[in-house]
């Protein structure tokens, strides 16, 4: 008959818990590998069965720890439930990401830029400047592809805030300007110092780049280029 001293339980045991608690820690991260020093539900049960089966039937396994492995088996097979959970999420959050996406195509948004494509030269380009505070001498200069200034609106003094501008698509000379992407530049001065003010001008978003590994979605920008969709101020139709 074979027999199993109360050391040799204690040993057993304390082995479980140290895989166990290996296991568990393994499992909590979603990048980890599996490797041999992890424990799983599976070979825990085996060798918690293994363990009762060679157990000294007078010196019989405590209870107290009996219990403590039934209750960190508990908690591993938890986190893999866990695990299994957010996959399901993450995937199902892409999913509505790239729906989201597909229908910002073709449609005009409002962003932090000094850049503007003109597509139609009668319909111009409305945007907003921003004033960090009162200021004198505000104005917004138009350059077009080539670098040349072609428009400069004077907009005089203004107070601290978002202060809205239209160009009318036309240069300094009253002619209308060819299509095109233009780069505007608004400056104040503010406290005796010439300042650049921050503008935001309309874009058409051409196409949709879906972030990986948690990085944000960017936007591809008609006369812009891409940027991040944190930037977007506002959507329009």
């Amino acid at each position: 008959m074979t027999t199993t001293s109360s050391a040799t339980n204690s040993s057993s045991s304390a082995s479980i818990l140290s895989a166990l608690n290996a296991g568990s820690s393994s499992s909590s991260s979603s990048t980890a590998e599996t490797g041999t020093s992890s424990l799983g539900k599976d070979s825990f049960l085996q060798l918690l069965v293994t363990q009762l089966n060679n157990q000294n039937p007078l010196d019989p396994q405590d209870n107290t720890q009996f219990v403590s492995q039934l209750a960190q088996f508990s908690s591993l097979e938890s986190m893999e439930n866990l695990d299994t959970t957010l996959g399901s999420f993450y995937s199902s959050f892409q999913s509505s990401q790239a729906l989201q996406a597909s229908s910002l195509v073709g449609r005009s948004v409002i962003v932090a830029s000094g850049k503007a494509q003109l597509d139609d030269p009668t319909a111009g380009v409305a945007g907003t400047l921003v004033m960090p505070s009162a200021g004198d001498g505000t104005a917004v200069k138009i350059y077009d592809a080539d670098g040349d200034l072609v428009r400069t609106i004077d907009m005089g003094t203004q107070k601290s805030g978002n202060i809205d501008f239209k160009w009318d698509g036309k240069d300094d000379s009253g002619n209308l300007v060819d299509a095109g992407a233009y780069t505007f530049k608004a400056t104040s001065t503010i406290d005796g110092t010439s300042t650049a003010l921050t503008t935001y001008l309309p874009a058409t978003v051409n196409s949709v780049t879906l972030g990986q590994n948690g990085a944000s979605m960017t936007l591809n920008l008609a006369g812009i280029g891409a940027v991040s969709a944190s930037s977007i101020q506002t959507i329009g139709k």
